[in-house]
């Protein structure tokens, strides 16, 4: 058996450009840890899902280490992962990449390369979950962003969960807001992140982890979250 290896566990999309920009993330680990096996796997849509990855990696390595890479705790941290985690003695499971200061920061030069203006009302859009220990840490994060950032900021939802991100802009507006933009607190492209288009808001943010090539500072900041998990 070897040291340590990483299991990064991402949710999984049938979309092309997002599961690229997560294989992406996944290679920036990678490189960053060259003495340790890291693997990727996913709690849906995609495969190998994260149990039959600690299945295989766990016959090299007496030990490993789960990175949710989520943006708040839910259903596929509290349920998928612990249960792969507590089927494979020897793994442990750390908190999701969400909420954090560097995510917060990152938002904010989302915005500002956006050309919103510090002032302006802000909707963090984030994907819905049937449990509120993951509105709790939507909620977190949106504080961390308003201690950042000068103008309002709220929360809203891309699907399943109130309120929804049109309405939010719509309150916004009401409210007297003149320019309102919508701050993606989704990790990749992929559906949820499209529907952010269709909310009328002035200015929609790319997706965390976006950016490829041309702007590698969603990348940097999302590896600096996981390195700082591994700690």
């Amino acid at each position: 058996m070897e040291h340590t290896a990483v299991v990064l566990v991402a949710h999984g999309t049938r979309d092309v450009r997002g599961a690229e920009t997560v294989r992406r993330l996944a290679r920036r680990v990678d490189e960053a840890l060259p003495t340790q096996e890291v693997a990727l796997a996913y709690v849906d849509v995609q495969e190998p899902l994260v149990g039959a990855v600690l299945d295989d990696v766990m016959t090299r390595h007496a030990s490993v280490v789960v990175v949710p890479l989520l943006l708040s705790r839910g259903f596929h941290v509290d349920v998928d992962i612990a249960n792969a985690v507590a089927a494979h003695p020897g793994s442990r499971a750390v908190a999701p990449l969400g909420p954090d200061p560097l995510l917060a920061q990152l938002l904010v030069d989302r915005l500002v390369a956006a050309g919103v203006e510090r002032s302006a009302d802000v909707v963090l859009a984030a994907a819905g979950s049937s449990r509120p220990v993951a509105a709790d840490d939507v909620e977190f994060a949106a504080l961390q962003l308003g201690q950042l950032w000068d103008g309002p900021v709220t929360v809203a939802y891309a699907a399943g969960t109130e309120p929804s991100v049109a309405s939010a802009v719509v309150a916004a507006r009401d409210s007297g807001a003149d320019r309102v933009a919508v701050a993606s607190y989704l990790l990749a492209e992929g559906f949820f992140h499209d529907r952010l288009g269709d909310a009328g808001a002035d200015v929609v943010t790319p997706a965390l982890a976006a950016g490829g090539d041309s702007d590698s500072s969603g990348l940097d900041a999302l590896l600096a979250v996981v390195l700082s998990r591994l700690v």
